[in-house]
């Protein structure tokens, strides 16, 4: 599918003047023959996302899905006769897999502040009454104390969960965890390590948070060999890839996005399952253009795909004919250390065309390591530069929060200028 025709429409559009807005926007205001939207919009929002497995047979063949039995072992992966799920949103989802940990590794302890009472957004709801205080413990205001303390009981075999309650102060733990954490079993020549270590934390923005609760830090953390990242985007996704984290060899960093905590529901299976850390997932397949992005996201650009294909009379002159037919691949990265090269590559060498979408600043951000490294490996399959649609190298601002966070309209121009270049 070619796409030049695209370029004129698109330079046309920018020439508009303002006048011609007006005139787009009077004709709007003065219209009494349409019909009001419903109340959620025509567009897909996050509970309305066709990505959320909303049945019991979605969420049993979720791609990549490894059920454990009671006794620890691997049945069949293919074996869902008899398995139940139950609707979830995030929350639940994190909180199922943490009791599930507990319950089947007596070494297992969830720490961090107010964690006991059930943590700010719930996440730990129950979890003291049913294990007891021992296990389950608040801890000082001490992000630096957090992480060294869950290294050194990490360090003496057992399992610990920890909680930064908002990864916007995870900074103080810095030092624990780049230097600490993520070369313990190097600087002990594999004789030691913390790989029982997870570190759970809420990220993202949730469209008022400022400057304090609407950071994204993933990107500090590229750099920081020994460590995985890890951003789920739905109930099920959360609680296989934490479980998976929990289990995982090496000290994990599961930043959970917060406005999907009660936003995002899902069927999820009541078993104990994982899901595999370090793989990408196609969500929507594609061959003129790969769309990637992790968390929240994800439903900014399932909606930009919606207004590409359909787009509303305001936006229909804007959009041509042939761009409505591209067909985008959305994936959803999951693991952002360390990311799925094989996968991204592959799907950026059919279609020729990158976008990446996340939250945190564009300059040094994650999105600016995975566009490098796919310009160096797959140069000379792509017809048109990387395109990045991130937040604006400032900080979270107080107010207009929705001005710096990526939207569907600016994911939207940044497909329409990459089809059209």
């Amino acid at each position: 599918m070619t796409f030049s025709s695209i370029a004129p429409a698109v330079r046309a559009a920018r020439r508009l003047s303002p006048s011609t807005y007006s005139r787009f926007g009077a004709r709007r205001w003065e219209s009494t023959g349409a019909e009001p939207p419903p109340a959620g919009g025509h567009l897909p929002s996050i509970s309305t996302s066709k990505i959320l497995r909303s049945t019991r047979e979605a969420a049993l063949r979720t791609p990549g899905i490894k059920w454990l039995d009671e006794d620890g072992s691997s049945p069949l992966q293919n074996t869902i006769g008899g398995r139940e799920t139950r609707k979830m949103n995030v929350y639940q989802a994190v909180r199922d897999a943490m009791s599930i940990a507990l319950a089947k590794d007596d070494t297992a302890i969830v720490f961090g502040e107010d964690v006991a009472f059930g943590g700010v957004f719930r996440c730990t709801m129950g979890l003291a009454e049913e294990f007891g205080r021992e296990r389950v413990f608040n801890t000082p205001l001490s992000e630096q104390g957090i992480a060294g303390f869950g290294i050194g009981v990490a360090s003496m075999g057992q399992t610990a969960i920890a909680e930064i309650q908002f990864s916007d102060y995870i900074f103080p733990a810095f030092d624990q965890l780049v230097n600490e954490a993520a070369k313990f079993r190097y600087r002990s020549g594999g004789q030691f390590n913390v790989g029982r270590l997870t570190v759970r934390t809420p990220t993202m923005s949730v469209g008022h948070g400022g400057l304090y609760h609407s950071q994204s830090p993933e990107g500090f953390f590229m750099g920081a060999s020994g460590l995985k990242i890890v951003i789920p985007r739905s109930p099920v996704q959360a609680k296989g890839l934490l479980l998976a984290s929990i289990r995982d060899p090496n000290p994990v960093i599961f930043m959970e996005p917060k406005v999907l905590y009660r936003s995002a529901i899902e069927q999820v299976p009541i078993d104990d399952f994982e899901l595999p850390l370090g793989r990408a997932e196609v969500l929507v397949p594609g061959a003129d253009l790969t769309l990637l992005t992790w968390g929240t996201p994800v439903y900014h650009c399932e909606t930009a795909l919606s207004l590409l294909a359909d787009p509303p009379a305001s936006l229909a002159p804007l959009v041509p004919e042939s761009a409505r037919r591209a067909r985008i691949e959305l994936i959803d990265l999951r693991t952002v250390l360390p990311w799925d090269v094989e996968t991204v590559v592959e799907s950026v060498q059919r279609t020729g065309r990158l976008v990446i979408v996340h939250e945190a600043s564009r300059t040094a951000g994650v999105g600016a390591e995975i566009a490098a490294e796919i310009q160096s490996r797959a140069f000379l399959k792509l017809h048109a530069p990387v395109r990045r649609v991130t937040g604006w190298d400032t900080p979270v601002g107080l107010q207009f929060e929705k001005f710096i966070i990526p939207d569907a309209i600016r994911i939207m121009d940044s497909v329409l200028e990459t089809l059209s270049f």
